[in-house]
Order: C-alpha cells, then structure tokens, then sequence
C-alpha cells in the first residue's frame, strides 16, 4: 500500500492506495516540521483511525509537506514517519513537488506557485525545481499568502484603517478581543493557522474596492518579489496551487495580465493530480 500526503500547516490530505489501485482519502491536521514539536508531529497522527488501522500495512509513505524546503526538516520528519510507519519505504519532498506533479504535464516548463497558508513561487525546468528564494518563514516571508492575508487585516482592524462597513463586518465575523488574539497568536500552537483562518474574511468581502486593493497590494508583492524572479516567467505558463489561489484567480488573472504574464492551471488542492501522477 502507497500512502501520499499533502500536508499544509493547517490541514494535511491524505490518500491510501492498495495494491489494486482502488484509493481512500481522508485528512489530519497539518504537518510542519517547521512549527511543530516531534511529541505533537505524533500526537496528529495517532489521532487519526484511518493511520492507525493501516500503518502496518503500508510499504511507501511519499509526504509533500509545508516546513520541508531544507534538508535538514527532510530528513528530519523523515526520521518521524521512519519511526512510525516502520515497515514502509519514505520519501519527503516541500510541498512544491507536489504543485509541480498536480498542475504540470511530464516534461514540460512552468512556474508553479503556491498560495495558501504559506506561499512559494518556482521554476520547474521539465525535471528539476528551480528556487530563487531561501524561505525564512511565515514571521517574514509568504507574501499573498493566508498568514500575510491575516496579519495584515489585524493591523489594519487595529490600526482603524479599515472603512467602517468593512471593520463592522470584520468584528462581526472574527474574534476581536485582544487578549483572544494574542493569546491564539503567542500562546497556543500553529499561530500561522490561526492568522490563515482570518484571511477568509477577503473571500466573501472581495468586491468591496479597500479589499480588492488589499489584495492587488499583496498580488502585486508576490509578481515582483517571487514569480518575476524567474526571467522564464514571461514565456512559459504559470500554475497555482491553494485557496487563496483558486478563490482568487479572477484577481490573480487581472494582476498577471498587467505583466504580460500567463497564467494556467489554478486548482485547490493538488491531491487527485497527484493520484494520478502516483498511479501511474
């Protein structure tokens, strides 16, 4: 039995797939080595049934993962998933491989990209991923993506920025005590989840013209400091993978298009594709 895994900070899609190719599919909570300590990396895991009725049978754990861009964090939840699933043979790759494999057909160029919790932007040459940027975390990195999205709708709440349609509706629809916000965000774990869970608020307040700024604002930041990193860009399609992404291509279209950029795929989640890809 093959097991793959696309695991965010916030969620992690699982997919079991027997030896007659029938597939079963199910979630967990996310897996970063980045933000989690090894008790709570095994915690996640033995809260799940579906792991626990099958991990002896398993014989190949391929985990795509958010927190997995070094070598060190490799081999380091790769040591984890060695301890747990014990008969299985284990490859972890960064989450990107995943985009790549889900949105990109076999052999040819693109620019994948990924907006969800977190955000990363590459260059995939037909073979090899390409990175221009060294990631250094949500605290500073993952422009356009749900953590910046969150972070910047807090400040700007607490900063009286917001137009007072906009503020009301944000206090109706998020916690604004302050104590409750920092306590979410320096007490308790995944602070990078909590501040995605906020950045929600755009998707159903996107016509709103300070939101769409909002989002050109951030859009506009990733083009530059990510996806025009790459002098391929201009020539070869660019794919998304992520929620933000997908309920927010119509922008991404309309900030791409400014840049004689063209965008491709845009899907949510990358897992079906990446049945097919392991099926195959």
């Amino acid at each position: 039995m093959k097991l793959i895994v696309d695991s965010g900070s916030t969620k992690a899609d699982w997919i079991a797939i027997h030896s007659d190719n029938s597939t079963k599919k199910f979630s967990t909570l996310g897996l970063n080595p980045e933000v989690l300590l090894v008790d709570e990396l095994m915690n996640r895991l033995d809260a799940s049934l579906e792991i626990l009725e099958i991990k002896d049978q398993v014989n190949e754990v391929f985990f795509y993962g958010s927190g997995c861009g070094t070598e060190r964090m490799k081999n380091h939840l790769k040591a984890i998933l060695q301890e747990y699933f014990t008969t299985a043979t284990i490859t972890v790759l960064e989450d990107t491989y995943a985009a790549v494999y889900a949105t990109t057909p076999k052999g040819e160029q693109a620019i994948v990209c990924i907006l969800g919790t977190g955000s990363n932007c590459s260059y995939f040459d037909g073979e090899m991923l390409h990175q221009k940027i060294q990631s250094l975390g949500y605290l500073i990195m993952d422009d356009a993506g749900g953590v910046q999205f969150g972070r910047l709708l807090l400040r700007e709440f607490y900063y009286n920025q917001m137009p007072q349609e906009i503020a009301k509706a944000f206090a109706e629809s998020n916690e604004v005590d302050p104590d409750f916000i920092k306590h979410n965000l320096y007490k308790l774990p995944n602070p990078n989840a909590y501040l995605a869970q906020i950045a929600k608020f755009i998707f159903t307040h996107k016509n709103h013209s300070y939101i769409k700024m909002l989002i050109e604002q951030e859009f506009e930041r990733f083009v530059k400091y990510h996806i025009l990193q790459f002098p391929q860009a201009t020539s070869i399609p660019i794919h998304f993978i992520g929620s933000l992404a997908f309920y927010l291509q119509d922008e991404l279209k309309e900030i791409l298009a400014k840049h004689h950029l063209k965008i491709g795929n845009v899907y949510q989640k990358p897992i079906d594709g990446l049945i097919h890809y392991h099926q195959n």
